[in-house]
């Protein structure tokens, strides 16, 4: 069965209420618990510190510029609300400096193209699952400040390692943007990362992680898009450039990103970010030489996995954009905020 068509059951199931759909053949499972044991000898070997809290204000020297000394209540000069939601990846896991973490290179991404200060919160909590998704959006839409002008979740991951069934987890995700777009925020998803690319992983566990890890994928562009987000396809973290330096690419642990990371999977979602708040220069023209087109969902879900940095969009149903945005190198993070929220207890990671 092709990718796009069990990505196409998965979200069914989880529309309808569906029963679990597993992704691999129960014959494949022993083999699969036994290579895990094997792999979890040496992932995780390392000490992950834990994430930095990077919340605040960046690009604060806009709000005093030409542009940015209107009313706090002009929407043209008033601060960006950004917010992260999902797990380890987006909270930042891996590094040391609040900098370094893909909110802080975001937030700091979007207030220099954009041209705004930018507010940034982050609900994303270390070995979350896609289940844990109400309880983050409730964190949001329950603030004061209302909901955030966009909002970029990372997840999936630890639902592929927890054998979360992916109509279950499909499920929680949709219900997730749909619930932020109601309130009015605009919705980007890093899709599940390949976790094929993690280096002590082995065969035969690499080709099957790779397998579940990129149809999740698809089925999470199905749902999303169809809720009225956008995705951004993680891929192999982000790009070839984590299979070719590992030792680069990945944190002391051998799991989570390094700092170069996560700045190479920030740079590949700043672009949608920009573009769904309406300041990026591109538009969503198709550019057929990069390759781009339009495809139905399901399809340019399934191919949107091969190619780490690929965004789907909506279009008219059932038809979505397959873009490939042009990536703008980061500017230096650096909250202007000089004491960022407090990580409280709740946000600890799990076990």
């Amino acid at each position: 069965m092709s990718r796009a068509r069990v990505a196409r059951r998965i979200a069914a199931g989880a529309a309808y209420g569906g029963g679990s759909i597993g992704l691999l053949g129960v014959a494949a499972v022993g083999v699969l618990l036994a290579e895990v044991q094997l792999a979890k000898r040496s992932v995780g070997g390392g000490a992950a510190p834990l994430p930095p809290g990077a919340e605040g204000l960046y690009g604060r020297s806009f709000a005093t510029s030409e542009r940015g000394t209107g009313p706090a209540s002009d929407p043209a000069t008033a601060p960006l609300r950004l917010a992260l939601l999902g797990d380890s990846t987006a909270a930042g896991q891996g590094v040391r400096r609040a900098g370094q973490t893909p909110g802080a290179l975001l937030a700091s991404g979007l207030a220099a193209v954009a041209e705004r200060p930018v507010i940034l919160r982050n609900v994303a909590l270390p070995g979350a699952r896609s289940d844990d998704l109400e309880r983050q959006v409730s964190l949001l839409l329950t603030a004061p400040a209302g909901p955030p002008d966009a909002c970029v979740i990372m997840i999936g991951a630890n639902d592929v390692t927890h054998r979360m069934s992916p109509t279950e987890s499909v499920r929680y995700l949709a219900a997730a943007v749909r619930r932020l777009r109601t309130a009015g925020a605009e919705v980007v998803v890093g899709t599940c990362p390949d976790l094929g690319t993690i280096e002590p992983v082995y065969q035969p566990l690499r080709w099957l992680a790779r397998r579940v890890s990129r149809q999740l994928a698809a089925a999470q562009t199905i749902v999303v898009v169809e809720q009225g987000g956008r995705t951004v396809s993680l891929g192999d973290l982000l790009g070839p450039e984590f299979a070719a330096n590992p030792r680069e690419m990945f944190g002391a642990d051998n799991y989570h990103p390094s700092a170069e990371g996560y700045a190479t999977a920030a740079m590949a979602v700043l672009p949608t970010v920009c573009a769904v708040l309406g300041v990026w220069p591109e538009t969503d023209r198709l550019e057929p030489d990069r390759h781009e087109n339009m495809l139905p969902v399901a399809k340019a879900a399934a191919e949107a996995v091969k190619e780490a940095g690929t965004e789907v969009t909506g279009a008219r149903a059932p038809w979505a954009l397959l873009k490939h945005r042009r990536r703008r190198r980061l500017p230096e993070a650096a909250a202007t905020t000089p004491d960022p929220a407090p990580s409280s207890s709740a946000d600890s990671p799990r076990p």
